[in-house]
């Protein structure tokens, strides 16, 4: 089991943070271009969800897989987007993310007055943080 990577991005699109562990293969496009074709992504998958749906549901979309990786998802109440790609044996992150957020993002940027909120995270405590989070949690391993 290996965590790939995370992004966070704001409501706006545009992508507050991100970093990779275990990723093997890269994209082949600029980092830029990645952000927007991931954010994209989930703008249409998410729309395509709650049109096609047949029943109403509270949670939203919280994941997907292929057949070479599982993408978690998670959005705030104000439009904030983290999303991590994780080997397929992975099961739902949504309580991590919900963590990441609640626990890491909100003290160490929104409490923050030297983050300006709406531009890419730049703290090197909030880095940190989160690269020690995610190397403690059990689901991470070097594949």
């Amino acid at each position: 089991m290996t965590i790939y990577n995370l992004y966070i991005f704001d409501r706006n699109g545009t992508c507050l943070y991100y970093e990779e562990w275990n990723r093997r293969k890269q994209s082949g496009i600029s980092q830029d271009e990645e952000f927007k074709l991931m954010y994209g992504m989930i703008f249409s998958i998410k729309s395509f969800i709650s049109r096609m749906s047949p029943v109403d549901f509270k949670d939203g979309f919280l994941n997907f897989c292929t057949s070479a990786y599982k993408l978690h998802f998670y959005e705030t109440p104000s439009g904030l987007k983290f999303i991590a790609n994780t080997s397929l044996n992975v099961d739902s992150l949504k309580e991590i993310l919900q963590h990441i957020y609640s626990a890491i993002y909100i003290e160490h940027v929104v409490k923050n007055p030297l983050c300006q909120l709406g531009k890419p995270i730049d703290s090197v405590i909030f880095k940190s943080i989160i690269d020690g989070y995610i190397r403690g949690l059990p689901i991470f391993a070097v594949e």
